[in-house]
């Protein structure tokens, strides 16, 4: 009897990590379906609500996409309760300790609760407050022990961009919501500005992250792995010095082309800025470089199976405007995935990014491949 216990308790660990593992492939799945049909096609439908009007078929497309994307946002909020929930409770049962879990998981929990407490009754002013900060705490709780656990300055510049980035959107909306619940008619000092900083920091992030999980190096002696940087590089500033010069070119010859040129350019930016919360002030290519950049990112980090592919899409998914709580669980179901995923940098003399668990050494690079 107490051998079966033992035995019971000894695979539970392992249970949790398997039950973890697929509801991140079907949160990833959903969170990504709910981002295009709800927060982007419904925004797309107000704006096009005039030829909606006219074409019946595309009224009926809008609105079936909205519905859709209602339903994948609310199961997509439900994957999250047992995505953490399970995290948690690997937590509890000592899978993997990590510094500062005693101040991150109990954040966790409250959030969670205070969540869950909303849904059930909805909150006043000053309950969105406390749920901003208590946001605002787990955000630097998690920040604090991703760099404690990652010696790499990269890795740590990263995240601090990530942080501020995310705390600036949370200043505006504690502040914001403070001086109403307070009756003040005022703006809160440098909100506007912060929160623009916040943005340009979020940009900063993405070019980190691929510094930090792309495992690219111009040093590397890998002639694959170089051939690869050099046409990644070169896609990038074509692509980059291509959208910058665009619109130049086109008020010397097509005036009018340009001016249809950026009026759908300022129609793509408000249907991500009520997607997203991106308010596009910064010159489009840095945003599409930075979108490039996640990207390839989060496609290796997955292909290798670690949590911080799974991480960093949630991340991106989560937006930078986090104006529905899924959207907060999901930036912080990223930033714990990141956290956890294991050491970061630890050969950046050679290019490569691996977790502390990996070998030196894919068993596949020994003969030749990259």
């Amino acid at each position: 009897m107490a051998h079966a216990r033992a035995q019971a308790t000894r695979f539970r660990p392992e249970t949790g990590a398997l039950l973890l593992e697929y509801t991140l492939k079907a949160l990833l799945i959903a969170g990504l379906c709910e981002l295009l049909f709800y927060r982007l096609i419904s925004r797309l439908g107000m704006h096009l609500s005039k030829v909606a009007q006219q074409y019946p078929v595309v009224d009926y497309f809008l609105r079936g996409a909205s519905q859709i994307g209602f339903a994948l946002m609310n199961f997509s909020a439900l994957l999250l309760f047992v995505a953490l929930f399970t995290f948690l409770f690997s937590k509890a049962l000592g899978d993997q300790p990590r510094p500062l879990d005693w101040v991150t998981l109990p954040l966790v929990s409250l959030l969670l609760a205070l969540t869950v407490t909303f849904l059930i009754f909805p909150p006043v002013m000053l309950g969105s407050i406390a749920y901003g900060i208590v946001t605002l705490l787990l955000v630097w709780a998690v920040v604090a022990q991703y760099w404690v656990l990652h010696p790499s300055l990269k890795a740590r510049a990263m995240i601090m961009c990530y942080g501020l980035g995310v705390s600036s959107w949370l200043y505006y909306q504690i502040s914001t919501s403070s001086y109403g619940w307070l009756g003040l008619t005022y703006s809160p000092p440098l909100v506007y500005d912060i929160h623009r900083w916040g943005e340009a920091l979020m940009v900063l992030a993405t070019v980190l992250v691929f510094a930090v999980y792309g495992g690219f190096s111009f040093r590397t002696r890998n002639r694959r792995q170089q051939r690869r940087v050099i046409f990644y590089a070169a896609t990038w500033a074509v692509l980059f010095i291509s959208l910058l010069v665009m619109d130049g070119v086109l008020e010397l010859f097509n005036p009018a082309a340009a001016q249809s040129l950026r009026k759908g350019g300022r129609s793509i930016g408000w249907i991500f800025q009520m997607g997203m919360g991106y308010s596009f002030y910064l010159p489009f290519a840095l945003y599409v470089a930075g979108l490039l950049f996640w990207a390839y990112a989060v496609v290796k980090q997955i292909s290798m199976g670690r949590r911080a592919g799974y991480g960093l899409v949630f991340m991106f998914i989560a937006g930078y405007a986090l104006q529905l709580s899924h959207q907060t669980l999901f930036m912080i179901l990223g930033l714990l995935l990141i956290t956890n995923d294991g050491r970061v940098g630890a050969r950046e003399e050679a290019g490569q990014s691996f977790p502390a668990g990996l070998p030196e050494r894919p068993i596949i690079e020994a003969r030749g491949a990259s």
